[in-house]
């Protein structure tokens, strides 16, 4: 008997010596978590106290934000599996087909997403408490599981709001809703640095976090992720299983684990009594979310929200007159976190084998998707996206293929040429492929969280063809690297316009003072010919020193072919002298933000300039706009906002005078609402015919689903364009917009109309209500409205929405660079 008690004394000795090897988050921090919010520099610190404490823990930086804060992953499991992580990574892989070779890869690969919205702050101070218990408690778990960890994805967003919220707050804090410190000002933590929502940037890799994580991500695809969230005060938690409409690619496999998570959270949480709900709100369809884009790469990929977010705080009461606090909040997510370890480690080998079997790939219904390579800029676009993504593809050496054709929406054939692409389902992202490219997502259920329409050909303006029969092709391509040489006779160079690499180029110019002109009719020359909107780059405008040296310097970095002519008297069109080759002079943009504006459509104006065009521009806040003297700027940008009290009879008046004296008023997406019908603007709202009796004898357990007949959840219209404005120079004759609601406006009667929508307009992809779509048949998409020597520009849809309809981003560069350009205020 006293040997036995010996020996547990030992044992229990030995134990609590181990235990505390690392220390708690709290004894590290020296404050308990849920006291106070851990700024990003002091997470770092802990994940590496730990990593350098352990030596099954594991720390590598993957990245940086563009305020320059560091990311990290965390990888934490059994000693022997940390040695073997290499193995470990490869043998999964081969899984995939992504490397070749036979894998007998046993291990579990389950990987935690943290704080992806940076004002949802709670799951940041789980993750500490998550990787805690699994290197001190949990370790059985870890035999056969790799746990990889991101503490947090938007540390720029996060800091943001941690840093507001410390400034603000009463002390102790304030649970009433009142309060300031519950009540988050514009713009938010929610968003990064340029206000993009990092969870709607998975698949479309606009932002440097997000090309930065898909690189690691694919270097290991988890059988697991999970993507830490949180909701209103007032809302139960949410785990998995999800709700519908899934995408059809989803396996039952993915579908039913689910399902097992699920119940294994349940058990966690009817212990404690905390409520809960399942299926219900957040679906699985749109590919670029931190639940579907790992679906779609073969893992389990779920979405957990917490109650909380920007109006939690350290503690609110909620509408119930419950205290909810930031430990609960983390608490909760420890344990979600670490349930999903527990059923991933269980369920190690199912995990393992349901997963090499979802990258077969063979009975996919398309086959081969095929695009058109008539614009090399477009196409090289598309190529670094694929190969962000690590997915495949081809060279076309068909003559022809046969398939459905995005342009006419009917089965047709399409000739092929050297350098079209081809990408083809049966590769390892064949899934993916499938779920970016085919023409529409099969939707099971109209009640969606998000849009329903994103195929690729459409949104980078591609002319493709999806073909249920495998295309022949190559892997081979020829390329060409383009390298100006100096002309000193030349009277003049030309480069082409129709991509924003064009306009990037063009930007450049600018601001090295460097004079272009452009032509607003066609042209040949020298047996050549050039479209309208070309560039033309004359002696006589930049008669500096190094013209030429300066000019061949800029060309060869934007990979831009510029032509040297020896004169300006044309073959056919008109001469490089005339009145229709207009210059194009430095432009001052001011972009309008603040609490009236939306923040996510002005970070995508502000991304677009300063990421993409490489062009000075000038935020504006709200406070001041209606004392700032806009005769110091060429071009005004409206971002879509909530601008009824704001834009004012005064500011509309002192916006009109700018316009008149030579300016541009760019209006995007729903801010052109704050212009129609107001006097001194030709825009008119389109008189829509309404039946009042419509929910009348509808039960009101239908309510929300008759609604939908009213909506427009993301879906894709064809519309009609007159190629010879400037404002549509660079683009063919038909164009698809993504429409995001049923705004409609009158063709216009005192302007011209440049993009709009035909009586036979119908939707070509996603979701249009009945009753919404009735709205879009001849309606304005993009229209000018000219006043004095300016113009007003109305662009009813957001081009720029996430940065992923790269087709319409051209229409913004034209209006900037083009119109007006050459007048002198």
């Amino acid at each position: 008997m006293k040997i036995k008690s010996l020996f547990l004394l030992a044992v229990l000795t030995f134990g609590s010596i181990y235990a505390q090897e690392v220390k708690s988050p709290s004894e590290f921090l020296g404050y308990e978590i849920g006291s106070r919010f851990t700024r990003h520099h002091k997470v770092v610190d802990y994940f590496m106290y730990v990593s350098t404490t352990l030596s099954n823990v594991k720390l590598e930086k993957y990245g940086e934000t563009n305020e320059h804060r560091p990311l990290y992953l965390a990888y934490i499991s059994s000693q022997e599996n940390i040695n073997n992580l290499e193995n470990i990574r490869k043998s999964n892989l081969a899984q995939t087909g992504v490397l070749d070779g036979n894998s007998d890869n046993k291990t579990a690969i389950v990987w935690l997403s943290y704080n992806v919205h940076g004002n949802e702050a709670s799951s940041t101070e789980a993750s500490m408490l998550t990787i805690y218990e699994l290197v001190t408690n949990k370790k059985a778990w870890l035999e056969n599981t790799v746990v990889i960890m991101d503490p947090c994805i938007n540390p720029d967003g996060r800091d943001r709001y941690v840093n507001w919220y410390n400034q603000v707050k009463n002390t102790p804090f304030n649970i009433g809703q009142d309060a300031k410190e519950h009540h988050e000002p514009w713009p938010g933590g929610r968003a990064n640095h340029y206000l993009f929502d990092l969870n709607r940037d998975w698949a479309w890799a606009t932002q440097v976090e997000t090309q930065q994580r898909i690189a690691i991500y694919n270097k290991w695809m988890p059988h697991i992720h999970v993507d830490f969230h949180e909701q209103g005060i007032n809302s139960p938690y949410y785990f998995a299983p999800a709700a519908e409409p899934f995408h059809e690619t989803i396996t039952d496999w993915q579908r039913n684990f689910q399902t097992q998570i699920g119940k294994n959270h349940a058990t966690y949480f009817d212990k404690e009594g905390w409520l809960y709900f399942t299926k219900e709100s957040f679906d699985l369809l749109y590919p670029s979310y931190g639940d579907t884009y790992p679906t779609f790469m073969g893992a389990i990929g779920m979405t957990y929200e917490q109650s909380g977010g920007s109006e939690g705080g350290l503690g609110v009461q909620t509408d119930e007159g419950e205290v909810l606090t930031l430990k609960d909040r983390a608490n909760h997510h420890m344990t979600t976190g670490l349930s999903t370890v527990e059923i991933s480690s269980k369920n190690a080998e199912k995990l393992n084998t349901e997963f090499k079997k979802f990258f077969d790939n063979k009975e996919l219904d398309y086959k081969s998707f095929v695009l058109k390579n008539d614009n090399q800029d477009k196409t090289n676009r598309l190529k670094k996206l694929l190969d962000t993504h690590e997915i495949k593809y081809e060279y076309a050496t068909s003559s022809s293929v046969k398939g459905y054709n995005y342009n006419t929406q009917s089965e047709e054939k399409l000739n092929t040429s050297d350098g079209d692409l081809v990408i083809h389902t049966n590769q390892p992202k064949g899934k993916m492929v499938k779920v970016l490219f085919e023409p529409k997502a099969k939707l099971v259920d109209s009640l969606t969280y998000d849009i329903t329409a994103w195929s690729i050909p459409y949104a980078h303006g591609f002319e493709a063809i999806a073909s249920k029969t495998r295309v022949n092709s190559s892997k081979n391509s020829s390329t060409t690297k383009t390298l100006n040489i100096i002309n000193k006779n030349a009277y003049a160079y030309i480069s082409k316009w129709n991509s924003i690499e064009d306009a990037t180029f063009l930007g450049d110019l600018l601001q090295q003072n460097i004079t272009p002109r452009y032509a607003g009719k066609p042209f040949s020359l020298e047996g050549k010919s050039y479209e309208r909107g070309t560039l033309i780059i004359l002696r006589n405008d930049n008669r500096g020193a190094e013209f030429d040296e300066k000019l061949i310097e800029i060309a060869n970095k934007h990979e831009r072919n510029v032509q040297s002519v020896a004169t300006g008297f044309v073959d056919t069109g008109l001469d490089f002298g005339s009145y229709s080759v207009k210059p194009i002079k430095k432009q001052k943009v001011a972009l309008l933000s603040g609490e009236q504006t939306s923040s996510l459509n002005f970070g995508e104006v502000w991304h677009f300039f300063e990421s993409e065009l490489k062009y000075p521009i000038t935020n504006l806040n709200s406070d001041y706009f209606s004392r700032v003297d806009f005769s110091k700027y060429d071009v005004i940008i409206v971002p879509e906002g909530y601008y009824s009290s704001f834009l004012t009879t005064e500011i509309l008046n002192k916006l009109s005078a700018f316009v008149k004296s030579g300016g541009t008023l760019i209006a995007l997406g729903n801010a052109v609402n704050a212009f129609a019908d107001k006097k001194g603007f030709a825009l008119k709202s389109k008189e829509v015919k309404k039946d009042s009796t419509i929910f009348n004898l509808t039960r009101y357990a239908d309510l929300e689903r008759k609604g939908v007949k009213n909506l427009i959840t993301g879906a894709i219209f064809k519309s009609k364009v007159d190629v010879t404005h400037p404002l549509a120079f660079g683009y063919k004759s038909e164009y698809f917009s993504l429409k995001l609601n049923n705004d409609s406006y009158n063709y216009l009667q005192e302007g011209l109309n440049v993009a709009y929508f035909d009586k036979d307009s119908k939707n070509v992809s996603g979701y249009a209500g009945s009753e919404a779509v009735k709205q879009v048949p001849v309606s304005l998409l993009f229209g000018e409205e000219q006043k004095g020597s300016g113009s007003v520009v109305y662009l009813v849809d957001n081009i720029l929405l996430r940065s992923f309809w790269n087709n319409g981003k051209l229409f913004l560069a034209n209006a900037v660079f083009l119109l007006n350009s050459d007048t002198i205020k």
